[in-house]
């Protein structure tokens, strides 16, 4: 983004695809002190929220749950960026200078930025100076030749934070870049390991990975966010073994599950990326519970009531 700042607020829209490590990389961006400053806002697909329990360095922080800010919730956006705006106009010294606003991972940046500049408030109040994207190491090459979205992504980048390479296959993470930059030339490319950026290995003079032609309206079901509810007298033992089992057998159609949860070992973050399921991290208590033991899982193919059913079978209720 090369427009003039004209005392415009600054505008960081940071997307990637379901799993890619964007919350992680804001998380760490936030300790280090980096958009201190900035109003924070979150974007999630599903109907609860999980993000904005995890930046909590964040002082100004808003959540738009429930739709994408590309599409079904772009009207709540820029609402929400007016609000903003006249805030900032009476606040004198103490004025915004900086929003980011984090996607759900089901976002298109393009739409987004397109309906600021095309706002007659916003364009005069901000101006967005970097889409920086999230590309997981792990999963990028498979979502970027199923994906048209995946690829829409990584097209409008002006920045590709590629994380997760330091468990990835090295040759396969060497593919990765030379497509990212053959899909995308001219953003910069970097790495992170947990929120931390770490150096990416030499790819230069590497083939890469031939994609196949993609319609942008995919013509498979659509990507959806589900709820389900786990409720306090829940087996986790059963729990376990039932996402174990989903994973396994439904893995490439179940692309995210996210969600804090409160079991006998404490309050969990609990998340999955396709069959990969991460490490739970210890949350702390804090006084507005929201909605613990939501689970949001996000894919195609398969009904809310469809995993309610499944659940309750393998528990036994």
């Amino acid at each position: 983004m090369t427009e003039s700042l004209e005392g415009r607020m600054r505008l960081t829209v940071l997307g990637g695809y379901l799993g890619s490590g964007k919350t992680t990389w804001l998380r760490h961006q936030l300790h280090e002190g980096r958009f201190k400053d900035a109003h924070v806002i979150v974007n999630e697909a599903a109907e609860t929220p999980v993000d904005d329990a995890l930046l909590g360095q964040s002082a100004r922080l808003s959540v738009l749950a429930g739709g994408c800010v590309c599409c079904t919730a772009k009207p709540d956006l820029i609402a929400l960026l007016r609000r903003l705006c006249d805030e900032r106009s009476t606040n004198g010294a103490e004025r915004l200078q900086q929003i980011v606003l984090e996607t759900s991972g089901l976002a298109d940046p393009g739409p987004i930025v397109a309906a600021i500049k095309a706002d007659p408030v916003l364009v005069h109040h901000i101006v967005v100076t970097e889409i920086v994207v999230a590309a997981d190491a792990l999963n990028a090459l498979s979502q970027l030749e199923t994906e048209p979205l995946g690829r829409r992504q990584i097209e409008t980048a002006d920045r590709l934070i590629v994380t997760k390479a330091e468990a990835a296959d090295k040759g396969a993470v060497k593919t990765l870049l030379a497509t990212l930059n053959a899909l995308n030339p001219l953003a910069k490319l970097s790495g992170a390991s947990k929120g931390v950026e770490m150096p990416l290995p030499k790819w230069e003079g590497v083939a890469p990975e031939p994609l196949p032609d993609l319609l942008h309206d995919d013509a498979r079901p659509p990507i959806i966010p589900a709820r389900l509810y786990i409720d306090d007298g829940i087996d986790w033992t059963a729990f376990t073994v039932w996402l174990s089992a989903l994973l396994h057998a439904r893995g490439d159609d179940i692309v995210r599950v996210k969600g804090v949860v409160r079991t006998p070992a404490g309050r969990l973050l609990l998340q999955a990326v396709r069959k990969v399921v991460q490490s739970p991290e210890i949350m702390p208590e804090q006084g507005d519970t929201r909605e613990d033991n939501m689970i949001a899982i996000i894919g195609r193919g398969f009904t809310p009531e469809q995993l309610k059913r499944s659940l309750r079978h393998f528990a036994g209720r």
